[in-house]
């Protein structure tokens, strides 16, 4: 917890719990306008960006936040034709996990494995830990610090300022 306490990452700790009573009518909004085929491909693109990290089946389940009923052995299904299950956590967190692979893209246009190695770099705003080790350790508030980390825009707007 002291990562998100002090330093650059404090507003948003203080916001964070604002940012959890928020996120449940927002993902109600969002998740309801997107047609099966929407959900299907965004299954499959987190899949991909999940593999493409080197994370073993467990991890992944970790990092989706997937109910414990759910096996890694399951997951070759969404790889190939089936939306990842209608949960508030797991949508929660495919939303934090598609704007961490469009920030990965949009800093790396030219070479998209790099994104790959930038989660496995340490970094000094994460304890010197490498973005993928904060997900799996730090769950939700990990991968929020991962997003923020890479798109200011976002980490801005969870510090709770605003333009005057």
């Amino acid at each position: 917890m002291g990562l998100f306490e002090n330093g650059k990452y404090g507003k948003i700790y203080t916001h964070f719990s604002y940012f959890n009573e928020v996120k449940s009518s927002l993902l109600s909004i969002i998740m309801s306008a997107v047609s099966p085929e929407q959900q299907l491909l965004r299954t499959q693109k987190v899949m991909s960006a999940l593999d493409e990290w080197g994370l073993s089946g467990e991890q992944i389940l970790a990092v989706l936040d997937f109910p414990s009923t759910e096996r890694s052995r399951h997951l070759a299904k969404y790889r190939k034709d089936t939306p990842f299950p209608d949960d508030e956590k797991v949508s929660c967190r495919v939303k934090i996990l598609l704007g961490i692979i469009d920030a990965l893209r949009t800093t790396y246009p030219r070479n998209l494995q790099m994104g790959a190695r930038w989660m496995a770099k340490p970094h000094i705003r994460l304890k010197n830990r490498c973005p993928l080790q904060a997900m799996l350790e730090d769950g939700e508030l990990g991968v929020v610090a991962v997003l923020s980390e890479l798109d200011c825009a976002y980490a801005w707007e969870l510090s709770g300022s605003k333009i005057n």
